[in-house]
């Protein structure tokens, strides 16, 4: 097990955290109490890792990735740079987050539009579905 310069691993209030063989924590790195890491899991710098968080084997944990409390991940999980976990990632595989920084009033219209996508794709096909009948019923008329 490595564990960087200026990373703090909180002790456990209840229970135990623990740091499995095979770890790799990088410099500045937060990991809170009662935290298990799996074997051979590494941590890029400046990853936060909040209490009671269960991180599986062989996980990679990029640089400046925030990892709510009380959340676990499974087994060969690997969560990008600059990535909110805000939930269990129970299915091995990569997982993505980040936005680039823009400004605040652009972002408050993304996240509104990104809020509404699915009912934006509901209208858009029964526009679809409508043109398509009247585009058969002309077809049908001319013939």
């Amino acid at each position: 097990m490595d564990i960087g310069a200026n990373t703090t691993i909180d002790r456990a209030s209840i229970g135990a955290t623990r740091i499995a063989k095979g770890s790799k924590i990088d410099n500045l790195v937060q990991i809170g109490h009662n935290c298990k890491v799996g074997a051979y899991t590494v941590i890029a710098g400046c990853a936060g890792i909040a209490g009671s968080t269960t991180i599986g084997r062989h996980c990679m944990i990029g640089g400046a990735v925030g990892i709510a409390g009380h959340v676990t991940l499974a087994d060969y999980v690997i969560v990008t740079a600059q990535s909110g976990v805000s939930k269990s990632l129970l299915k091995p595989g990569l997982y993505t987050s980040a936005f680039p920084a823009v400004e605040h009033a652009e972002w408050n219209k993304s996240a509104a539009l990104l809020r509404n996508l699915d009912k934006l794709r509901d209208r858009i096909k029964a526009l679809e579905a409508k043109v398509e009948a009247k585009v058969a019923g002309d077809a049908s008329g001319k013939a």
